[in-house]
């Protein structure tokens, strides 16, 4: 996708419940983006890191993000969902956009998530990547408490991105992105049912191709419960990164796209470069029958036209924010 526009909103049906997604990308493959505590699939692309991370994604996929029933811009509901209810919710956007198989990309608390359907529907799962998760949540519910009390200010977001938390007005939008995803009272909903989530009796059973991925200074899940969320899976690859946020699209988002993608297609960008196209001009420039004319004209008169001319290619140059690699000869001048 050389040229990426924002993707528009759209809403598949779960139930009686309209859950919010976005596709980009038309690749061969699905992969579908299973979200953490809370989300906003429009409000995040404020965040530029977390458009290019999905970019970056589109170039070799069909890619689906969605906001969780409760949350964003999907139907609000009473109470917080069970996770067979977001399970669901899934397998309702799979099937609105026609999609057999997809590869389950979960974050953070949609790791246990995406695990638990690729157990209970391998059919439906080619593969399964998991960032910054866990099998079991350990927070408490004092916890809880002290999160809500500071539900939209920004400061919760802060711990999952890290890098942004001394930048006042990256603050702000953190500020801004947990006020649009959740209200405090359904922020503390989901945080209380995300305190109970134990899949690690339903690991064993995940037989799909597994990734697990985790940085050492997540600031939300600590490295060790990354290492024990692959211990778990049968078969599961875990690569572990020496720093970075909880979120996977900020520091060295590269290198977690390349893993990811050689992990789903088998091969591998060479260079993030590689997906950058510009439109470029050279330009030269000759004067023609310059040896007559030189002959003609005498060197002093000859030396002036080449100054003139140089002067006016070098100004033509600069207005266009171009650079002048060399002049040649003395009877014309390349730029």
């Amino acid at each position: 996708m050389s040229d990426f526009e924002l993707p528009n909103t759209r809403y598949a049906l779960s139930g009686d419940v309209n859950i919010a997604f976005q596709v980009m990308g038309d690749g061969p493959i699905d992969i579908i983006l299973v979200p953490g505590v809370v989300s906003h699939v429009e409000f995040l692309h404020e965040f530029p890191e977390y458009t290019r991370f999905l970019r970056r994604l589109a170039t070799f996929a069909r890619v689906v993000t969605f906001d969780k029933r409760g949350q964003g811009l999907s139907d609000g509901i009473s109470g917080a969902p069970s996770l067979e209810q977001r399970v669901d919710d899934v397998r309702a956007i799979m099937d609105d956009i026609g999609s057999q198989r997809a590869v389950l990309l979960g974050f953070s608390e949609g790791s246990p998530m995406s695990a638990f359907f690729a157990a209970a529907n391998p059919e439906r799962v080619s593969k399964l990547i998991l960032f910054g998760g866990f099998a079991k949540a350990l927070y408490t519910e004092e916890a809880v408490s002290q999160r809500v009390k500071i539900w939209g200010t920004g400061a919760v977001m802060a711990r999952a991105i890290a890098s942004l938390s001394t930048n006042p007005d990256g603050v702000k939008l953190l500020a801004k992105f947990e006020r649009l995803s959740a209200s405090p009272g359904t922020a503390k909903a989901f945080m209380l049912l995300n305190r109970q989530i134990d899949v690690t009796s339903i690991l064993p059973n995940v037989r799909v191709p597994t990734l697990v991925l985790h940085r050492r200074t997540d600031a939300l899940v600590p490295i060790e419960r990354g290492r024990e969320l692959a211990a778990l899976i049968p078969g599961a690859k875990y690569i572990e990164y020496p720093e970075g946020d909880h979120v996977p699209f900020t520091g060295d988002a590269e290198t977690i796209l390349g893993d990811i993608q050689e992990f789903v297609t088998g091969e591998r960008e060479s260079s993030a470069s590689d997906l950058e196209r510009i439109l470029a001009t050279v330009m030269f420039t000759d004067i023609v029958d310059s040896t007559r004319s030189a002959a003609e004209m005498g060197d002093q008169q000859w030396r002036r036209l080449l100054d003139s001319h140089d002067s006016i290619a070098k100004q033509a140059v600069e207005k266009h924010r171009g650079n002048l690699i060399k002049t040649r000869g003395r009877h014309s001048r390349d730029l």
